[in-house]
């Protein structure tokens, strides 16, 4: 079943960021069997990271938060909030309409 992850960053927590970053990179090549969709929400003019969303496809609420508790953003201290809800897929996205900047 699939978890939406949805987490903000502390303020100025930047160079919090770069410090775990490519930890986290290794940690999502490592689970990228259960991760459906993720990337970094951003503020309006995409001049910085603002918090994360992950939606990842776990058995059950226990197994999302383990994932959340392992996460090098979470263990590094970056998140000031984090919330998990259930995720229903509802229609599939169109890839064409994928951020371009993100590529």
């Amino acid at each position: 079943m699939l978890w939406a992850i949805y987490a903000v960053d502390k303020p100025n927590s930047g160079p919090l960021r770069a410090k775990v970053i490519d930890a986290h990179i290794q940690y999502f090549t490592d689970n990228q069997n259960v991760i459906f969709v993720s990337g970094p929400q951003q503020s309006d003019d995409a001049s910085e990271n603002i918090g994360s969303l992950f939606i990842i496809n776990v058995k059950d609420r226990a197994a999302a938060e383990e994932f959340l508790h392992n996460e090098p953003l979470y263990l590094g201290g970056v998140f000031e909030t984090t919330r998990i809800t259930r995720f229903r897929r509802g229609r599939f996205f169109n890839p064409e309409l994928g951020d371009p900047a993100a590529n």
